[in-house]
């Protein structure tokens, strides 16, 4: 079983970033144009052109997938964000079982080295940091299409992105939800309705019930 988590807006403090050959932090947001300027700061959508003519997206995947060691101390998606519980479901569950959900990446594993960014779907945020579903996206889609069972914990502004970017995996896929009403899902996806009083971050809760072993499904 594979478990998918959505992204958090708050990140841990030792995040790394890209630096441009000016010697500038990167910094990913939705909508670079809007967001607030800093003169040490490069702001950038992940699938702009980088200053080596590749896009940052391209530049990212490249950076993974090189054998000299990780140079900038950019953090694997599971400690990016500062919330315990991204640890806790690799420690249950192993780190190739963790994938990450993220409004600026797409669907990565939880070892992905991946760098700072503010972009979210949640419709409260800044115009800077929200991403739109109509807004252009080569999302990343790393989960190896193996058979195996997922699982999603995410909010309703996420599922949309979950679905789409799974769709062509096999295997079974559940989608917890919290809302009154049961999300309409594609054929192959399970909503499954997860009790609680919480109201923000509720998916936090029902990690740590899957962790636990205690039933998270009603």
């Amino acid at each position: 079983m594979k478990i998918v988590i959505q992204c958090a807006a708050r990140k841990a403090p030792d995040a790394g970033s890209f630096t441009t050959s000016d010697g500038r932090r990167v910094l990913f947001v939705a909508d670079p144009a809007s967001a607030p300027y800093d003169r040490l700061q490069l702001n950038a959508r992940p699938d702009d052109l980088a200053d080596d003519g590749r896009t940052w997206r391209n530049r990212l995947l490249a950076y993974n997938n090189e054998k000299n060691g990780n140079r900038l101390g950019l953090l694997p998606a599971w400690r990016l964000y500062a919330h315990d519980t991204y640890g806790r479901l690799v420690t249950k569950f192993g780190e190739g079982r963790v994938f990450i959900l993220s409004a600026g990446w797409g669907l990565i594993p939880a070892t992905f080295l991946t760098p700072l960014y503010d972009i979210t779907f949640t419709g409260s945020a800044d115009e800077w940091k929200r991403r739109r579903k109509d807004d252009a996206y080569e999302d990343f889609v790393l989960m190896p299409d193996d058979g195996e069972d997922t699982i999603f914990l995410g909010g309703k502004d996420y599922q949309p992105l979950f679905c789409r970017l799974t769709q062509s995996l096999r295997g079974a896929k559940t989608v917890f939800f919290r809302s009154d009403l049961r999300p309409e899902l594609p054929s192959g996806y399970k909503a499954v309705r997860y009790d609680t009083t919480t109201r923000t971050n509720w998916h936090y809760e029902c990690a740590r019930d899957l962790v636990m072993g205690r039933k998270a499904t009603s």
